[in-house]
């Protein structure tokens, strides 16, 4: 389970910063649910409310500062450019140097 103010990878936003974890109703006299509410670090506009448990989103952690070299290099080699949200990825974990930045 992700913690508030972790920073992940969402297959339909990218990098992006778990703001909260909050309880939701589908309707009256459910049970709360428990989601992320996660915020894209790139565009902040962009949220999205994800269940924390049997959600059909991929979510996990970054990759390691190794494996976006790796994926760079792959990439300079190969001719095909990297889907925008891995790239996304790979630029930031280079640029924070594979520190989680928060």
């Amino acid at each position: 389970m992700f913690q508030k103010k972790d920073i992940i990878y969402s297959e339909t936003l990218g990098v992006c910063r778990v703001e909260d974890i909050t309880k939701l109703s589908h309707n009256k006299g459910n049970v709360p649910t428990p989601y992320y509410f996660l915020r894209s670090v790139t565009n902040k506009a962009k949220i999205a409310y994800i269940p924390v448990e049997h959600h059909a989103v991929l979510l996990r952690e970054l990759i390691t500062l190794e494996e976006a070299e790796t994926l760079k290099q792959d990439s300079e080699n190969a001719e095909q450019e990297l889907p925008e949200l891995r790239q996304q990825e790979m630029e930031y974990v280079l640029q924070c140097n594979g520190e989680k930045i928060s």
